[in-house]
């Protein structure tokens, strides 16, 4: 679904991303690590548009997106989760939910499967979002990404911050979407236990390179833990 070879990515004079390559693919949640700063929330960046990248090539579904703008990105079925959530604070969850189909008809409902994926927001639907707490706030922005059914969903730490309950449902939830067999995942971590159990596959980064990459069920054997350790 997703395949990047080779970008690379400068702020200044500053190499940020240095040849990176990666694949993410359908039914598969593929589990970004890293240390603070080593360039992962770049690389989010990067692919969603909102950076460009110096060179290298993005593909979505066959075709290259790098030239495109992040809108574009969207509409062609990627969604993101940004770290920090982002959240529009004084708008309703019913109208923050409406802003992940802002390119679709006026008309065009609420999936129903995402109020069977996150309950409480349904309870929730006329409350502001700033109201919500830390990890209610993080399901909104999740299920704000899935509004508009994306085929590849990107997330940046979704665990930060939130309590251990709610990370629990979180995880429940991209399992499900990845054993449902028609999305791909890619989510950065700094959560090893949490990542560990949910990858598929594994990258590891280190000052801007990938220094470590496998299955996720080897992640144990392999010495993954100390390599992300703080």
């Amino acid at each position: 679904m997703l395949t990047v070879k080779n970008i690379n990515q400068y702020y200044g004079g500053s190499h940020i991303l240095r040849d990176v390559s990666l694949e993410a693919h359908v039914g598969k949640v593929t589990v970004l690590l890293g240390r603070n700063g080593v360039g992962k929330t770049t690389l989010l960046k990067s692919l969603m548009g909102l950076v460009a990248i110096k060179t290298g090539s993005i593909e979505f579904d066959g075709k290259p997106i790098h030239a495109a703008t992040p809108y574009q990105r969207a509409r062609a079925g990627i969604g993101f989760v940004p770290q920090g959530r982002e959240i529009f604070a004084r708008l309703t969850v019913e109208e923050n939910l409406r802003m992940g189909l802002a390119y679709k008809s006026a008309s065009t409902p609420i999936p129903a499967e995402l109020f069977e994926l996150f309950p409480v927001l349904k309870q929730m639907l006329g409350r502001r979002g700033g109201d919500l707490s830390g990890g209610q706030q993080q399901q909104l922005a999740i299920a704000r990404a899935l509004a508009a059914k994306p085929r590849l969903l990107i997330l940046d730490e979704p665990t930060e911050g939130i309590q251990p309950s709610i990370i629990k449902d979180i995880g429940r939830v991209i399992r499900m979407l990845a054993d449902r067999g028609d999305m791909a995942i890619l989510l950065v971590e700094q959560y090893y236990d949490f990542a560990q159990e949910l990858a598929d596959d594994y990258l590891v980064m280190q000052r801007g390179e990938f220094i470590a990459r496998g299955l996720g069920k080897d992640m144990e054997a392999q010495g993954v833990r100390q390599l992300v350790a703080i």
